[in-house]
C-alpha cells in the first residue's frame, strides 16, 4: 500500500474501531470474539480500501455491512455457534452500559436469543439509528422485510423480557457522547 493509503486507512480504522466493536459485542456478547470480528472486518476493508476510499463517506457503511453479513453467515453454520463463556457474559464494557446495567444486560441477553436477521435489523435500526431504507440496503433486502423483521424482533423481545420490563419512553443517551437512539417501542416503523 502506498504511504498515503496507509495513513488514510489507519485514520479510518482508528475512528471506526470503537463503533464496530460495540456493534460486534452487542451481537455476540463476548469482547474477545468482538475484537476478532472487528479485526477480520478491518482486514477485509483494508484489502478493498482503494475501492472503498473512492466512495467518499461510505467507508464505515462498507465496514459495518461487511461485519454484519459475516456475522449472519457465521450464525448459519452450526459448527460456528459458540456458547458465551460465563467469565465474559457478565463483563460488559463500562463505555457501552447505560445508567442501569442490569436492564442493559437483560436486553443484551434478549438480543442474543433473536434469530440472526432480526438481531441485525434491531442493531442497525435501534443501535446504529439507521433508517428502514439504509438497513434494507445494508442487509440487501426490501424495506418491507426490514419492517417485518423489526416487528417480529419487537414481539420476540417483549416475550423474552416479559410484560414487567420497563419500556423507555424518552430518548435519552445511555452514556456521554452517544446520540439518542430510537427506543424499541417508540421507533419508526
Amino acid at each position: 500500500m502506498p504511504r498515503d493509503t496507509d495513513e488514510s486507512f489507519a485514520a479510518f480504522a482508528a475512528h471506526a474501531m470503537p463503533r464496530l466493536r460495540r456493534l460486534a459485542f452487542a451481537w455476540c456478547r463476548d469482547w474477545h470474539r468482538a475484537d476478532d470480528l472487528v479485526q477480520d472486518t478491518l482486514e477485509r476493508v483494508c484489502a478493498a480500501w482503494g475501492r472503498v476510499r473512492r466512495n467518499d463517506g461510505e467507508a464505515f457503511a462498507y465496514a459495518r455491512t461487511t461485519m454484519l453479513r459475516r456475522l449472519i453467515s457465521d450464525e448459519r453454520r452450526s459448527w460456528r455457534r459458540r456458547e458465551v463463556p460465563a467469565s465474559t457474559a457478565g463483563d460488559p464494557d463500562p463505555a457501552t452500559i447505560g445508567v442501569d446495567s442490569a436492564l442493559s444486560l437483560d436486553l443484551l441477553n434478549a438480543l442474543t436469543a433473536l434469530p440472526p436477521r432480526q438481531r441485525a435489523v434491531v442493531l442497525l435500526r435501534y443501535v446504529e439509528d439507521l433508517s428502514v431504507a439504509e438497513v434494507a440496503d445494508t442487509l440487501g433486502c426490501s424495506e418491507g422485510t426490514v419492517k417485518s423483521q423489526a416487528h417480529h424482533a419487537r414481539t420476540n423481545l417483549q416475550a423474552h423480557l416479559g410484560a414487567s420490563y420497563p419500556t423507555p419512553t424518552s430518548q435519552t443517551p445511555t452514556h456521554p457522547g452517544q446520540t439518542p437512539a430510537r427506543t424499541l417501542q417508540g421507533g419508526r416503523p
